[in-house]
């Protein structure tokens, strides 16, 4: 049982002239005419702090280059067929090893997830070999005992071994 899905041709509106993001274009272009007035002054102004200005504006001239990546970014245009839906719409014409290779994937991805949830990653280690206790792994709760008579009565201080 399958569903057809029909898509209708959209048609794109053209933008003439500096495209989609415009205040991207115009702010990245008075960031540019700033930064090299201000290192004009800096260059030709006969200033004591002239290389202060000059620094200024390259910094300004960088920082419009966020400013240029907007305007680019924003002006890509994509096809429609090119698009996918995130919901599970499939493209057309890689339908049979899009759906082979998705579903190879789930069922690996699935396996390695569930075989962390099921066993979850334990040690177990072999008292003969490694000289450890077999409770290596497990948690063991740590209490202290504090006898209140020996430690009024003694002065000197005891040092004792906990061993799990």
């Amino acid at each position: 049982m399958s569903t057809s899905v029909q898509v209708e041709p959209v048609m794109e509106r053209r933008y003439e002239g500096v495209g989609r993001c415009k205040c991207s274009f115009w702010f990245a272009v008075a960031h540019d005419i700033l930064g090299v007035f201000i290192m004009m002054v800096g260059v030709f102004g006969g200033l004591v702090i002239h290389d202060l200005f000059i620094y200024a504006g390259a910094i300004i001239i960088f920082l419009s280059l966020i400013w240029w990546v907007f305007w680019y970014s924003g002006n890509i245009d994509v096809p429609p067929e090119e698009l996918e839906d995130d919901v599970g719409l499939i493209k057309l014409k890689n339908r049979g090893l899009s759906r082979v290779v998705r579903r190879v994937s789930d069922r690996l991805s699935s396996r390695i997830r569930n075989s962390f949830r099921r066993s979850g990653p334990s040690i177990k280690a072999d008292p003969a070999v490694n000289n450890r206790p077999s409770n290596a792994g497990s948690e063991v709760p740590l209490s202290t005992i504090y006898d209140a008579t020996m430690a009024s009565s003694s002065k000197e201080l005891v040092r004792e071994t906990l061993s799990i």
